[in-house]
């Protein structure tokens, strides 16, 4: 027992696995370091109002959080991940100088010219966080499925590997969006906003030299698919929406079973959903009539996407309250009183962001020593609960989050302006840090683990993509309110969303949110009754 958990602690923690997390922790420390607080700055330099401050960062974060599919699909397709992963980095460094250099010259600069950095920078995020996380994956000793020649014996190894690497993944990230959140937007409201952005932007560069230096280490996925299989994606589409009607027809929709040796499911439900191995290569298949026939009965990408399509359309409300913290979270933190130890600290609103961090950091070596256990005594469940439970968990937390928020807003809008402490905004600050940990975490492992070894950088572009789609609902509802609530405000030109903190109806609006997802979580508790 103890040699098998030394293994499995030491494929977790290669060499490869421990740089490449350190590296997307700079990248999340660059990241957070412009996003945190740029609805501040496009408010107080760029001279925004609060609501189209708020709808410009929402869909900016939608569309960076999107284009991590389509890259996906074209580094499993047609690329590879280190080669997607250099182009990429590139455009990165090269969008977050372009927004270093505008706010040095944002005074002879048109407004405009702003967002072409920005998406700059989005363009590059895309292609860069799914790459790099699917190539630190590949850096695990645990083989393919159907691999013995690995550095773990038996499934249930590799699925702990597997987890372990998830997890200590998503605490370098939060690690780096807590330095980002809080020393940069400190950086940014007490020295400048120029040198604010440069931080950012030349530790993306060191981060992005010290990866490829280290490029002999990596374990090269030479056998990725290099093009998309004899019928047309149109064609495939088509395929998988007339296959996924008829399974919905039939009350079933069943996935592929888990990457990690289960062998326990019976035939029937595996082939319901058989995932192609290499769904994207081109089979060198001496008889053409053969390889048209494996192109038909194979899934394409777009059948395995619309098979999780439901799933992941649920996830899209907690995208939604995923993204408050860096809009009106912020400016509800900016109309109270920043002062706390009796006046010796100064907080700027954006910094509370990195309590979100903090409670990640804090909770995230817990879960496996202390809640699991605890959990897998009461479930029977060798991982305490599953994948989708531990989802479900975090959804919850998510709405209690809101509906904090929504009560210390209405608390607020009965005070002087500043006479509330910011500090009591730390409840919600936190629940969502937890929620994070379930949810998050338990999205990039299902996500990850229900697709083929050589889709895998599909799957980590599909979990991103809800952030990136919740993102851009996010803000069509922010318009739609604005619109109807200025419509019934007797007079008010922005309802809910005024710039005059009496007149603004936050509470309202985080309410409405609370309440959409409680009913996408009642059908997340629905849809995964058809899911394995």
């Amino acid at each position: 027992m103890m040699t098998a958990e030394k293994r499995s602690s030491t494929a977790t923690l290669s060499r490869p696995c421990v740089l490449i997390i350190a590296v997307a922790g700079v990248e999340r420390f660059a990241f957070k370091g412009v996003a945190s607080n740029m609805v501040t700055y496009l408010t107080d330099v760029v001279k925004m109002s609060t609501s189209a401050a708020a709808m410009s960062v929402s869909a900016w974060a939608g569309v960076t959080s999107m284009l991590p599919l389509v890259s996906a699909i074209l580094a499993d397709s047609y690329w590879d991940r280190y080669s997607t992963i250099t182009i990429s980095s590139l455009l990165y460094v090269t969008g977050l100088i372009g927004l270093t250099s505008w706010s040095l010259l944002h005074k002879w600069m048109p407004r405009s010219s702003l967002f072409l950095p920005l998406y700059l920078i989005s363009i590059g995020q895309g292609g860069y966080n799914p790459s790099l996380q699917a190539f630190g994956a590949d850096q695990l000793d645990i083989g393919d499925e159907d691999d013995d020649q690995s550095g773990c014996s038996t499934p249930e190894e590799k699925g702990r590997v597997k987890s372990a690497f998830f997890q200590w993944w998503y605490f370098g990230i939060c690690c780096g969006s807590l330095l980002g959140n809080s020393t940069m937007s400190y950086v940014q409201d007490t020295v400048g906003w120029g040198i604010g952005f440069a931080i950012p932007s030349a530790a993306m560069a060191v981060s992005i030299a010290a990866f490829f230096c280290c490029t002999p280490l990596y374990k090269q996925q030479i056998s990725q698919p290099r093009s998309v299989h004899g019928t047309s994606f149109l064609d495939s589409i088509f395929r998988a929406i007339k296959s996924l009607l008829a399974s919905v027809s039939a009350g079933k929709i069943r996935l592929s079973p888990r990457h990690d040796g289960e062998e326990g499911d019976n035939e029937n439900s595996f082939s319901e959903l058989e995932l192609q191995e290499k769904p994207l290569k081109v089979a060198e298949l001496t008889n053409p009539k053969d390889s048209l026939n494996e192109a038909t009965t194979k899934p394409s990408v777009a059948k395995i996407i619309l098979r999780l399509l439901p799933i992941w359309t649920v996830l899209l409300m907690f995208a939604v309250i995923f993204q408050q913290p860096m809009t009106f979270f912020t400016k509800q933190g900016a109309l109270m009183d920043h002062q706390v130890g009796g006046g010796v600290f100064v907080i700027p609103p954006a910094m509370l962001q990195s309590t979100i961090t903090v409670s990640i950091i804090l909770l995230m070596p817990l879960y496996d020593r202390m809640i699991i256990p605890l959990i897998g005594v009461i479930t029977g469940h060798s991982k305490g609960i599953t994948v989708l439970q531990r989802i479900g968990v975090g959804m919850v937390l998510s709405i209690v989050a809101m509906a904090i928020a929504a009560l210390v807003e209405s608390r607020r809008r009965c005070l002087v302006a500043g006479q509330m402490n910011i500090a009591w905004l730390l409840p919600q600050y936190v629940l969502l840090g937890v929620s994070d940990v379930f949810t998050v975490v338990g999205m990039q492992e299902f996500f990850y683990t229900e697709v083929p070894s050589a889709m895998r950088t599909i799957g980590i572009g599909l979990y991103l993509s809800v952030f990136g789609v919740g993102s851009l609902v996010g803000a069509m509802l922010i318009s739609a309110i604005e619109v109807a609530t200025a419509a019934r405000g007797a007079g008010e030109s922005h309802g809910w969303f005024s710039d005059d903190p009496q007149v603004a109806r936050l509470d309202n609006y985080y309410w409405f949110l609370a309440l959409l997802s409680s009913v996408s979580f009642v059908v997340f508790t629905q849809l995964c009754k058809y899911y394995n």
